[in-house]
């Protein structure tokens, strides 16, 4: 998966770590390799990433090489879009949409 800056990505391993104790609300993109949406919306993550910077933290999850986190939150489809806030997840969008599309979703929950 290319690296967006501001964006990590986080594995089965570290996702309780990064996303469900994160003291920021998180959003966490489940995506894959062959996901060509998933490879669109991630310039327009990179984006919200810098503009959010230290009141959102942005993440990507594999979903092929991390299948406990994907089947744990019921993600069936790439790209989806899941924001965790006190370790919960608040919110659930599928599928790329433009930045302002995107925002607009997130407004409430971030």
């Amino acid at each position: 998966m290319k690296q967006i800056a501001g964006v990590d990505e986080v594995t089965d391993d570290d996702f309780e770590a990064e996303v469900v104790r994160a003291e920021l609300p998180v959003l966490v993109q489940f995506t894959a390799e062959w996901c060509g949406p998933c490879r669109q919306l991630a310039p327009v993550l990179g984006e919200i990433a810098a503009e959010r910077d230290g009141r959102l933290k942005i993440v990507q999850l594999d979903v092929d090489r991390n299948p406990k986190t994907t089947i744990e939150y019921g993600v069936l489809g790439t790209p989806t879009l899941m924001v965790f806030r006190d370790g919960e997840p608040v919110r659930s969008m599928v599928g790329a949409r433009p930045k302002r599309r995107l925002l607009e979703g997130l407004a409430d929950v971030l």
